[in-house]
């Protein structure tokens, strides 16, 4: 409490309030003078441990109220400005600790005015959702920051850029890396633009996967990445040099909203070029067929990780040369989704990927292990779904490493195609498709999903009015008419 000071002037100021003394009797009581009484109610004088004590054993005040009573507001608050409509209103934090210490019942009133104001902005999204899905599309939107906006286009246009391959494989031409990709990248950028690679250790670079010092020209990559993870850096590095023209070409076809989600877009679309870079179309194209989309098998061929040789899957629809239509989603365990991309554009409609009873969610029980699961929406449509955990940047022992999840999907008539189709439960070999398969019954999320009696019920959907009938309790949590 020494090392730590206090300003908790608004807080003494309703004590005394409370307790109907004016400056002069609270400063008498307290041994100080009214100025300096004054002075602390105008949190320009912080409270002394002294002060501290003498108010806890005279006005029985708890020490701990007069340490952190606005923390939570203050981080409600936060949260409140954050969002899309107020962001860039307030220059910093110490308007809000002001607002949470001087004025605490309007704080807690405008936290539960923006609780109220989201809930129905996700109910309004969950209703256009619902719409869209029936082919009524409507004009209903909510504020969104860049991010949504970047994610929301790519999630619905097919994950294919043709622009792209084809400047990554006049890349290719030039560099004819043989079976050095990463030293002939390295090789190019140190010619044509004298830029040098080096890996740093995590102590150096405690914050960043890439930096690039324009200064000493040299591209710093830290070691808490894989050897897979630095060659896709360093490919992108490279292909947002030599592929401008092309990048700001299909930036200015995605028609964004502003500079900064332009730039979000660039990040996407440099990492698109740096898988097109490490897994040439055709090539791959080739092998993915051959070995009937064995992920594992193309990793190894390609000398790349597990998630870019599924996320290069779902890019595989030239025409003429296509594959199979993958969609593609990736989670983190506390079911925050990170990523959504598919072929024809994400299957929003038919497939939605918000359920809890899909494979992705039990792929961190147990890490690394591949599942594959057949599951059904309430519609009929049936999908193969293979999951499986992703390994983040490494850190130290006492760090708790990142992990994800991906699952890779597509329509269960291309089950026969694919190695992970002789894996779902209860095919037999040889089998048709849709015999003998058990697939999951699964919806596109709570809010939007009508099955009756399903244990992994999170929310009542907004389609129904809730069932509030006394004398009988279903199997869900949210009882529904």
């Amino acid at each position: 409490m020494a090392d730590q000071k206090i300003f908790a002037g608004p807080r003494i100021r309703r004590i005394r309030g409370a307790k109907g003394l004016t400056q002069t009797a609270m400063a008498e009581g307290l041994g100080i003078s009214p100025s300096y009484l004054n002075l602390i109610e105008r949190n320009q004088r912080p409270l002394t441990v002294q002060l501290i004590l003498k108010l806890a054993s005279v006005y029985k005040v708890d020490p701990h109220e007069l340490q952190g009573e606005a923390r939570g507001s203050v981080a409600a608050l936060k949260e409140v400005f954050s969002d899309p409509l107020l962001v860039g209103e307030l220059p910093g934090d110490q308007e809000l600790i002001e607002l949470a210490e001087a004025a605490p019942n309007a704080s807690a009133a405008v936290i539960k005015l923006f609780r109220a104001y989201r809930e129905q902005a996700e109910r309004l999204s969950d209703l256009n959702e619902l719409l869209a899905r029936e082919g009524r599309a409507t004009a209903l939107s909510g504020a969104r920051l860049p991010i949504d906006e970047v994610h929301e286009i790519f999630e619905r246009r097919p994950n294919h850029f043709s622009s792209l391959e084809e400047e990554a494989e006049a890349f290719t031409s030039v560099l004819d890396p043989g079976d050095d990709l990463s030293g002939a990248l390295k090789a190019w950028l140190k010619r044509e633009y004298g830029i040098v690679v080096k890996v740093l250790p995590v102590a150096t670079m405690p914050n960043w996967r890439r930096r690039y010092d324009r200064h000493s020209q040299r591209l710093f990559l830290s070691e808490r990445l894989s050897p897979f993870d630095q060659l896709r850096e360093v490919a992108m590095e490279a292909c947002l040099i030599r592929m401008t023209v092309a990048v700001a070409g299909e930036i200015q076809a995605l028609r964004l909203a502003t500079d900064e989600a332009r730039r979000l877009a660039r990040f996407e679309l440099g990492r698109y070029a740096a898988h097109a870079l490490m897994m040439p179309y055709q090539p791959f194209h080739a092998a993915a067929i051959r070995s009937r989309y064995d992920i594992d098998v193309l990793r190894s061929r390609f000398g790349v990780s597990f998630e870019q040789a599924a996320n290069r899957l779902t890019m595989l629809q030239r025409p003429g040369a296509s594959g199979v239509p993958f969609f593609m989603l990736e989670v983190d365990n506390a079911g925050n989704r990170f990523r959504k991309a598919g072929s024809q554009g994400f299957p929003q409609s038919r497939f939605g990927g918000g359920c809890p009873k899909l494979p992705v969610h039990v792929a961190f029980t147990q890490p690394g292990q591949i599942f594959v699961e057949a599951v059904e929406m309430p519609d009929g449509a049936e999908f193969l779904c293979m999951a499986r955990t992703l390994e983040g940047p490494q850190g130290a022992f006492s760090e708790r490493p990142r992990r994800t999840a991906l699952l890779l999907g597509c329509d269960i008539g291309f089950r026969d195609d694919m190695v992970y189709g002789a894996a779902l439960p209860g095919t037999a070999v040889g089998a048709k498709v849709g015999a003998g398969i058990a697939s999951t019954p699964v919806g596109p999320a709570c809010r939007l999903c009508e099955r009756v009696g399903c244990l992994a019920r999170a929310e009542p959907p907004v389609t129904r009015p809730l069932g509030l009938d006394e004398m009988v309790t279903g199997l869900s949590a949210f009882d529904f008419q």
